[in-house]
């Protein structure tokens, strides 16, 4: 009989975080001042984020101590678990191997934790009050307002209008952790005021709700900014993802041939990919790893790579990144957490480099997919990994045609049970595939400010 699950111990945790940054072949083109478009310092990044996070941001170590601080917070759900879907692969009656690890343990049901905690971890220390930051579908808030709780820190939310109003338990759930959530554009800063001026029913983006965020914290001396992925310390704090699957691959004495992983922001696919990227640039595997965005929001496979600010106020450094444009508005889709209008700027130049493929997958399909994944392996999944998972489903089919054993990587990101609106629009025959308007994307990108390629 086929194990089910591999597990391990927390001493077998890792206990440093692996940055992939040093080990490219180029190095990834700088972040560049809003203002001045020349590349940016440390002093630029000091008002939203403390100095711990930004020497990461930029460091060319290509591994960092996990504090010990943060691993005893870890380990109230690390290390998680990693499974082998024995039950889809019979449904599907394929000769691949499906693997997935499992990051819906953590207190609030997803990756976010493993950035969270010590992004308040950081913050704490540097003797900041209270961290401000947005969200789309809650999961990310929900893991900034639970680590918030453990350090002492205040936590103030703007969670995107369409998410909002779809999902108020998440709001219920960051605020029994403490925070303060407001929707987004909201009345309280002159940017969301403007929007809602124009249009009392928009339903907002995270774009937007990142300027509402940032305008927040900016003029405060002892209020800082968080973010849940696009950053560089962002995906290098979830790496520890990838790093325990190589522990547990290695347990089932399997190599991935194909790693798929859903991508908005980036920070689950690099959390995931980045440690099997490394050891395939060291010769040790050939997996192909793959990126599966939102056909309503596919920033890679459709946006273009240049500079672009990363909220829509054009209020952050540029950074090069494949991007829809700042003032893209994607259709409201059940995948909250992947409708962003631009890539993390360490995946797109990955992207660019050839050492990663993308693909574009709609939700229809992609429910279809968690359907049969929750009926076979338990697991009700959020919105977001749906598009892993329906990438997977692609290959285990194409392996049923070709008759050869696949073995198949993902992340289940989260769960999905406070995402059941969605599952229950799908159900009823409401879903509908959004298509992509060329339209508006052009609209948007003739406002991203021209910047000399020479940077």
């Amino acid at each position: 009989m086929a194990q089910h699950k591999y597990l391990l111990n927390e001493d077998q945790m890792p206990t440093q975080w692996y940055n992939i940054v040093p080990d490219l072949p180029e190095p990834p083109p700088p972040a560049l001042h809003p203002g001045t478009h020349e590349p940016a310092g440390p002093d630029d990044f000091a008002p939203l984020f403390p100095m711990d996070l930004i020497m990461q941001e930029v460091t060319q170590e290509s591994y960092i101590d996990i504090p010990e601080e943060v691993q005893d917070i870890y380990k109230i759900w690390r290390p998680s678990p990693l499974f082998r879907a024995t039950r889809l692969e019979q449904l599907l009656d394929t000769p691949a191997k499906i693997f997935y690890k499992y990051e819906g343990v953590s207190p609030a049901g997803s990756h976010k934790p493993n950035t969270s905690v010590p992004q308040a971890y950081y913050n704490a220390k540097a003797g900041v009050r209270k961290l401000t930051t947005e969200t789309g579908a809650g999961q990310w808030g929900s893991s900034l307002a639970f680590a918030c709780a453990q350090f002492g820190l205040e936590c103030e939310v703007w969670q995107v209008a369409a998410s909002y109003a779809l999902k108020p338990y998440r709001k219920a759930m960051m605020e029994v952790w403490g925070a303060t959530v407001h929707p987004s554009p909201s009345e309280l800063t002159e940017f969301g005021r403007s929007l809602l001026a124009e249009n009392p029913d928009h339903p907002g983006s995270l774009g937007i709700a990142i300027s509402e965020a940032v305008a927040e914290a900016a003029p405060h001396d002892d209020v800082r900014y968080a973010l849940g992925s696009v950053l560089n310390h962002v995906l290098m704090h979830q790496t520890i993802i990838g790093e325990e699957a190589l522990l547990q691959m290695e347990m089932a004495g399997e190599t991935p041939d194909v790693l798929v992983g859903c991508t908005g922001g980036g920070s689950n696919f690099g959390g995931l990919s980045f440690p099997f990227l490394r050891e395939k640039m060291k010769g040790n595997m050939n997996p192909t790893i793959r990126c599966v965005e939102p056909a309503a929001c596919p920033s890679l496979t459709q946006g273009e790579y240049r500079y672009d600010f990363g909220d829509s106020a054009g209020m952050t450094p540029l950074m090069k990144m494949h991007t829809l444009g700042h003032n893209f508005v994607p259709d409201p889709i059940h995948a909250g957490g992947l409708r962003y209008h631009g890539m993390s700027p360490l995946v797109s130049h990955i992207y660019e480099l050839g050492l990663v493929e993308a693909e574009s997958i709609g939700q229809t399909e992609c429910f279809t997919g968690a359907l049969q994944f929750a009926k076979t392996e338990g697991i009700i999944p959020a919105p977001e990994p749906t598009h892993a998972i329906a990438a997977a489903i692609r290959e285990a089919n194409r392996a049923k045609e070709t008759g050869e054993e696949t073995v198949i990587l993902t992340a289940l990101c989260g769960h999905g049970h406070l995402d059941l609106a969605s599952y229950e629009a799908f159900l009823s025959g409401e879903m509908v595939d959004h298509e992509l308007s060329t339209a508006d994307i052009e609209a948007a990108m003739a406002e991203v400010p021209a910047v000399r390629s020479a940077h």
